[in-house]
C-alpha cells in the first residue's frame, strides 16, 4: 500500500497539501480493505476519489 500511495503523491502538483496526502492513504486502505490488492487500481482509484472530492 505504501508503493501505491508513493505513486499516488508522486503525479500530484507541488505543493502537495497533507490533506491530499491524508485522502489518498484513507482511500486506499478503504480500498484494500475491500479486497483491492492491485497496487495501481489502488493507486488510480485514490487519485480519481481525489479528483472528484476537490471542488471545481
Amino acid at each position: 500500500m505504501t508503493i501505491a500511495l508513493d505513486a499516488a503523491v508522486a503525479t500530484l502538483p507541488e505543493p502537495v497539501h497533507s490533506s491530499h496526502v491524508n485522502a489518498l492513504a484513507e482511500s486506499i486502505l478503504r480500498t484494500a480493505g475491500a479486497g483491492e490488492r492491485d497496487m495501481g487500481n489502488l493507486q488510480r482509484i485514490a487519485l480519481l476519489e481525489l479528483q472528484l472530492a476537490r471542488p471545481n
